[in-house]
C-alpha cells in the first residue's frame, strides 16, 4: 500500500510505521510500537553475542638454548591453550649474537610443529620479523560426525520394536525364628 496509508492506519492505531527491510523492492515496513521493536532487536543482539566464541592468541616465548624440560613444560602450555580453543603463536626473541643462530631457532618451532600436530594447525609457518622468529598455531576444528550408537546395556542388540524380556524375581526367603 502507498505510504501516507500505512501512516495513516498507523496514527489510527497509536502506534508507529517501522521500516523493517529498507533495501527490499518495494521497501517492507510494519505497524508497531518502535520502542518495543528496539527492545525486540537489542534483545536478538545480545542473544546472538552471548553464543560468539572470541578467539584470543596466547603466546608463548622460547629462547634458542632452551632445556629439554623447559621446552615440555612449554609445550604442554601450547598444548592447554589450544585445548582450550585459542590459538598460540610461539615466539623466538634473538638478542645480539644469537641473531648468527636463527637456524637454531628454526628447528625449535619446527620441532614444537611437529610435537603438537595432531591438536593443531599451523596457521602461519616460522617466519622472521626482525630479530623475532614466530609461528601461530589454531587448535584443530572438532569432527562433527556423529558419535556410533552403543547398543543397549545387556550386551547383546535387540530387534527395533521389542522390549526387553522381564527377568523372573526370586521369591523372597523368610527366615524362621529358631525354637
Amino acid at each position: 500500500m502507498p505510504p501516507y496509508e500505512a501512516l495513516k492506519k498507523a496514527r489510527e492505531k497509536n502506534l508507529d510505521l517501522v521500516e523493517i527491510a529498507p533495501t527490499a523492492q518495494p521497501p517492507v515496513c510494519r505497524i508497531t510500537d518502535y520502542g518495543k521493536y528496539l527492545y525486540q532487536q537489542e534483545k536478538k543482539d545480545r542473544q546472538a553475542k552471548k553464543h560468539q566464541k572470541t578467539i584470543t592468541i596466547k603466546e608463548v616465548k622460547f629462547r634458542i638454548n632452551v632445556d629439554d624440560h623447559d621446552y615440555e613444560t612449554k609445550k604442554n602450555h601450547v598444548l592447554r591453550f589450544l585445548d582450550e580453543g585459542d590459538k598460540v603463536k610461539a615466539t623466538i626473541f634473538f638478542r645480539g649474537r644469537e641473531m648468527t643462530r636463527t637456524g637454531l631457532g628454526r628447528q625449535i618451532l619446527e620441532r614444537l610443529i611437529k610435537d603438537v600436530e595432531a591438536q593443531s594447525i599451523v596457521e602461519f609457518r616460522p617466519r622472521q620479523e626482525g630479530n623475532t622468529l614466530h609461528a601461530i598455531l589454531a587448535p584443530k576444528k572438532p569432527e562433527t560426525g556423529g558419535k556410533p550408537k552403543q547398543p543397549p546395556q545387556g550386551g547383546q542388540p535387540r530387534p527395533a520394536g521389542t522390549s526387553p524380556s522381564p527377568q523372573p524375581v526370586a521369591p523372597a526367603q523368610v527366615a524362621k525364628p529358631a525354637s
